[in-house]
């Protein structure tokens, strides 16, 4: 052996030893019963450590936990499963879910962003939390609109004569490009005009106005005519969003 690998060796022994001084000193500082459990267990776990079963289980511990991360805080896929984005998204496209910027800023009018809605209850229990996170065999409903009102904005639909229907902000038109059309909204009802079992329904339509606030967004699907959003069941928090959808796949089935 070269100098540098008995140096190296010596190191890692040193370092071994250290580290057996140190369980045994914390050891000893440890009830009498738990002391002999883990005298009893110690034995068994560095057989486990030294079996195929053991590779396998921490290689699935790992993989584990690498989903959670990448998916947590930075990004995961999905798929759109209705048409309530048409025509930014259509059923069946793929898209990736960027996860990291909701750690440094709020979403921004015009995102297209990944969320739970209101009706979504999300168990805190261990096995739905661990299913949330890896998204396997997850059951959580999640929506993909458009942020259309930020905290503070006053949001309004109106309807002109001719049929047409557009947001306003603030009393200000927006201008939408992203719509299938301005003449394909579901009709809605005034907040003055509304009773209070109107206003409280969700299968109701309403076009405001409705002034956001703290912490709260109007989302609205770029589907006007067919999209279930803020217009039924009112506005959204913040620590409902998942991500902020940024990039499409899209695929298309051949026709003979």
């Amino acid at each position: 052996m070269s100098k540098e690998t008995n140096l190296w060796e010596q190191i890692k022994s040193n370092i071994k030893e250290r580290k057996e001084a140190m369980w045994l000193a914390f050891k000893s500082k440890l009830p009498v019963k738990v002391q002999l459990f883990l005298d009893d267990f110690e034995p068994k776990y560095a057989e486990y450590k030294k079996s195929s079963l053991g590779d396998i289980i921490e290689t699935i511990l790992f993989v584990l936990v690498m989903v959670i991360l990448i998916r947590f805080f930075v990004c995961e896929i999905r798929w759109i499963p209705s048409g309530s984005m048409n025509p930014t998204l259509i059923e069946g496209d793929r898209i990736l879910v960027e996860r990291y910027s909701r750690f440094f800023t709020s979403p921004k009018r015009g995102d297209v962003m990944v969320f739970y809605p209101p009706s979504t209850q999300l168990s805190k229990s261990p096995l739905p939390l661990l299913s949330r996170l890896t998204g396997i065999l997850c059951k959580d409903v999640a929506y993909i609109k458009r942020v259309i009102g930020v905290p503070g904005d006053k949001v309004e639909v109106k309807f002109e004569n001719d049929g047409a229907a557009y947001v306003y902000i603030n009393d200000k038109k927006m201008d939408e490009p992203y719509i299938k059309s301005a003449y394909d909204y579901t009709p809605c009802v005034k907040n003055d005009e509304a009773n209070e079992f109107m206003l409280m329904n969700t299968s109701v339509a309403k076009c405001g106005p409705f002034v956001l606030p703290e912490d709260s967004y109007f989302m609205m699907g770029d589907n006007r005519g067919n999209s279930y959003d803020s217009r039924y069941w009112g506005t959204l928090k913040r620590d409902r969003f998942v991500g902020r959808a940024v990039f499409v796949a899209r695929f298309f089935k051949l026709k003979r």
